[in-house]
């Protein structure tokens, strides 16, 4: 790979995307953001040249990827709300798709979800699959990265958990928890996604980690690592979602959907594939044990302030 040859990340100044962004620069790429977030604080200086979506204007957007060598789409939206839905994100990400292929895009990386499907009820599972189908059928090189849960410094759910183990008695899981989720470390996400932009064989790949845990599991095992243990209860989840729908109140934030609860009772976010990343939850936590859930990481925060960096919300 051309180390002079343009590379484009969404969100470089977010989660994923920064990771991906370090990791070009780090190689002497040039490196682009489109993003909703113009004015967050660059974490990288004039490194990264950051420009609007521009999802309402196509020759803008298309422009934005002229000369582009590899695109890496991060973006998406985790739930519906007043400020943005899934059905507006699988319309913009067909957009950028298409501007991608008019300006002449080599590549695409794109990050996607376990067990996306067409069929499926739930919203986040199906738009994924969606333009998973829109991709593969647009001719550009591509590859599809699947993780299930990001873990890593600006991570929202393990944080939270952690948050809810240092200031509640009790933990709630639905049901039983015995459904299963294989986190994968940002950076190692990172990592596959810019190997896989060297490369020009389509692929899609499972990008999980190396631990499996079960959610009641998974709990018991931050608990212990942040020293925090606590009883671990089952809940109906319609009493589980009401509970985070409170501390949602309490924080300003939606903690977690009807839908997101669905999804892990039905094991989407478990696959029978091998491991793409190297680092364990369970090392890192322990390596971040102190902080780790000291600062509750509110979703809604990040989408209100688009000027101050995640680490700071």
């Amino acid at each position: 790979m051309d180390q002079h040859e343009l590379h484009i990340v969404t969100g470089a100044f977010g989660y994923s995307g920064k990771y991906i962004a370090r990791r070009l620069l780090q190689l002497g790429h040039r490196v682009r953001t489109l993003t909703n977030s113009c004015n967050r604080v660059n974490p990288f200086g004039n490194q990264v040249e950051a420009l609007p979506f521009n999802f309402g204007d196509s020759k803008s957007l298309t422009e934005s990827l002229r000369g582009t060598s590899v695109l890496y789409n991060t973006y998406w939206v985790r739930f519906n709300h007043a400020r943005f839905k899934h059905s507006a994100a699988v319309q913009n990400t067909l957009k950028l798709f298409e501007a991608a292929k008019f300006a002449g895009v080599k590549r695409v990386i794109h990050v996607s979800i376990t067990n996306p499907s067409e069929d499926s009820p739930l919203e986040y599972f199906k738009g994924k699959a969606q333009l998973e189908r829109a991709l593969i059928e647009s001719g550009l090189s591509y590859c599809i990265l699947r993780p299930t849960v990001l873990f890593g410094k600006e991570d929202i759910l393990i944080n939270n958990i952690a948050w809810i183990l240092r200031h509640f008695p009790v933990f709630g899981v639905f049901g039983d928890g015995s459904y299963r989720l294989q986190p994968i470390y940002v950076d190692d996400l990172a990592k596959l996604a810019v190997d896989q932009g060297s490369l020009t064989t389509d692929r899609i790949i499972d990008a999980i980690g190396p631990e499996t845990f079960t959610y009641r599991d998974l709990v018991r095992q931050i608990s212990e690592i942040i020293g925090k243990p606590r009883p671990i209860i089952s809940l109906p989840p319609s009493i589980g979602y009401l509970a985070g729908r409170l501390i949602g109140a309490f924080t300003g934030d939606v903690t977690i959907t009807r839908q997101e609860i669905k999804g892990l009772m039905q094991n989407l976010l478990f696959v029978n594939s091998p491991p793409a990343g190297e680092t364990k939850l369970t090392d890192w936590a322990r390596r971040h044990a102190g902080h780790l859930g000291l600062k509750y990481a509110s979703e809604l925060a990040r989408r209100r302030d688009l000027s101050t960096s995640y680490e700071n919300l």
